[in-house]
């Protein structure tokens, strides 16, 4: 059961497009369909959202405190509402997944993502789940920084929007823990669409 969506990805303008804020993309959607705004609190240094869904308290969380510091709004909150890791899900760029795709786990190794290795820190434990959108790899490790800093192209950025609006679907699974069944939905990408056909070339 998931009391906890947090999105992950740095604050200002000049941050909001770029693939490394993937997770905030997210959770602005889920607050969208919620129809419930974020607000700062200066006690979580976040952007945050209190719900009610189905008789449940859920908070969704946007840490300001740039990616490499998640941790210290994600452990604040947990804290205060005593969630336990397990029952928190974060949402972040994934370079090893291609656009369009997603994948759910829990548990695991932070695979060098700073927001990730942040939140294993500060709550002392791995055991929690992430969603991970896929934004993929430019190919040559040392240009990773640059790719996670950049807007992605216009096919990428649609299949990524795509694959946000299919993922949110599994929300209500996420909450009632019914996880199979959102591994299920998040995990099933929709089919390439089709190229138009190529014109016949004419007789000479």
């Amino acid at each position: 059961m998931i009391k906890l969506f947090v999105g992950l990805g740095n604050p200002g303008s000049e941050y909001s497009q770029t693939r490394h804020n993937a997770g905030f993309w997210w959770i602005e959607r889920l607050s969208e369909k919620l129809k419930t705004p974020l607000h700062y609190e200066k006690n979580f240094k976040a952007l945050c959202a209190k719900v009610q869904f189905k008789e449940q308290s859920l908070w969704l969380l946007e840490p300001q405190t740039f990616m490499n510091l998640s941790g210290q709004s994600v452990s604040a909150i947990a804290k205060f509402f005593k969630i336990e890791p397990q029952e928190i899900l974060v949402v972040h760029d994934e370079l090893d997944v291609t656009p369009g795709q997603a994948k759910l786990k829990l548990g695991g190794s932070h695979a060098g993502h700073n927001g990730l290795r942040d939140i294993h820190a500060q709550l002392g434990s791995d055991q929690y789940w992430r969603l991970r959108l896929g934004i993929g790899h430019p190919g040559v490790k040392s240009e990773v920084i640059h790719w996670v800093l950049k807007k992605p192209s216009t096919e990428q950025r649609l299949a990524i929007d795509e694959c946000l609006e299919r993922t949110l679907g599994a929300f209500e699974d996420l909450i009632l823990g019914e996880m199979s069944r959102a591994t299920l939905k998040i995990h099933t990408s929709k089919p390439p669409r089709p190229k138009p056909p190529r014109p016949e070339s004419c007789a000479q």
